[in-house]
């Protein structure tokens, strides 16, 4: 069996520097908002590049709070409108309904599987006040005409940088591209935890302390609340193991992009579209996505021959229940994205053999 991602062999390495972390955080007695988050905070920030970092619970707990940090600071009000790309994973669509916004969807580019830019200007509103990229399966969604876009209208750059870890653009970190920056360090992901955490990066030091405060009920000090908050915390265990696996996240995805790089140059099928070597050089692989028509058909195939694979994601959000006021909406890219997208097996940990097992099937499909 080749998984499409090994969670046991991914930590292995690291395993040894995780116990004794996690032995250091039981024997402390302190097991939340303490050492190990505040290293944790400067260690990522420093490693973004930006001058603050706020942990919390997980991903979209990082999005929802950036989103209802502006609320509460007066830059955003109930019916403003917010662009995302309208193939991305539901959570960046779920905080801005969340705080009562009103997302915006904008097809991607078929090429980059990113927000296509040249699409974004024609949605902008009087109402528009924030674009959301997402770093999505691991490519920098980030051009010079979105940073355009928001100084020309004014607009906030959000980034989800979910699936984004040690992504760059011109030497700059995902994560510090924009004002803010959601993360999710699931454990799947190219920084993973050992369970649900999150946080969120920025320069700005009064958006940091709000989403401080409303992360731990809306309180500032000890028993006074003055905003309505959430308890949205990252604890200290999962801190100190994020910590220990940062030393190893360039190093865990240049193996990323090196396997990423052999199937780029010998999946050899017509009927496969893969990444191109463009695209390899502005990614870090969280996912490897291909496409395919016949992609139901090539799942099948492959998982008869031991292999696994995923679709991220089977569903477009405009096509989900929860979203069915939006489901007569016409996103044809999107919709092809999502109809043909095909997930191939993708660790630091994938063994040489076992992906040229799967190049050879992919090659004879």
């Amino acid at each position: 069996m080749v998984k499409y991602s090994d969670l046991t062999k991914n930590t292995a390495k690291y395993s040894a520097e995780i116990e004794e972390a996690v032995r250091r955080v039981v024997n402390s007695g302190w097991y939340l908002r303490g050492k190990e988050t505040e290293r944790f905070e400067k260690d990522f920030a420093a490693y973004i590049g930006t001058t603050h970092c706020v942990g919390c619970g997980n991903g979209l707990d990082a999005l929802t709070l950036i989103l209802r940090a502006y609320v509460e600071m007066g830059v955003m009000k109930e019916g403003d409108e917010v662009i995302v790309p309208a193939n991305t994973y539901i959570a960046s669509i779920l905080a801005v309904t969340e705080n009562k916004l009103v997302p915006v969807l904008v097809e991607p580019d078929i090429e980059t599987l990113q927000i296509n830019d040249r699409l974004i200007e024609q949605a902008i509103t009087e109402r528009t006040k924030a674009i959301m990229i997402v770093h999505l399966y691991g490519r920098c969604a980030y051009t010079d005409k979105i940073g355009e876009l928001c100084r020309k209208y004014n607009l906030k750059l959000i980034e989800d940088n979910a699936q984004g870890h040690g992504c760059s653009y011109n030497g700059i970190h995902t994560g510090a591209l924009g004002d803010a920056a959601g993360h999710s360090f699931y454990p799947t992901k190219n920084l993973g935890a050992l369970g649900d955490a999150g946080a969120v990066t920025t320069n700005d030091g009064e958006l940091a302390d709000m989403i401080r405060s409303l992360s731990n009920y809306g309180s500032a000090k000890k028993y006074v609340f003055d905003h309505i908050g959430r308890n949205s915390r990252i604890d200290e265990i999962q801190a100190t193991v994020l910590d220990v696996k940062l030393k190893y996240l360039d190093e865990d995805n240049q193996m990323r992009r090196n396997k990423a790089l052999r199937y780029i140059q010998k999946i050899d099928n017509k009927s496969i579209k893969v990444p191109s070597e463009n695209y390899w050089k502005n990614s870090v692989f969280h996912i490897f996505p291909i496409l395919c028509e016949k992609r139901d058909e090539l799942k099948t195939y492959l998982s008869y021959h031991g292999v696994q694979t995923e679709v991220h994601y089977p569903i477009a959000p405009h096509k989900q229940k929860c979203y069915e006021a939006w489901a007569s909406l016409s996103l044809p890219v999107t919709e092809q994205i999502h109809r043909q997208e095909l997930s191939l097996p993708m660790s630091p940990a994938l063994d040489d053999n076992d992906q040229d097992y799967v190049i050879e099937l992919l090659n004879n499909f």
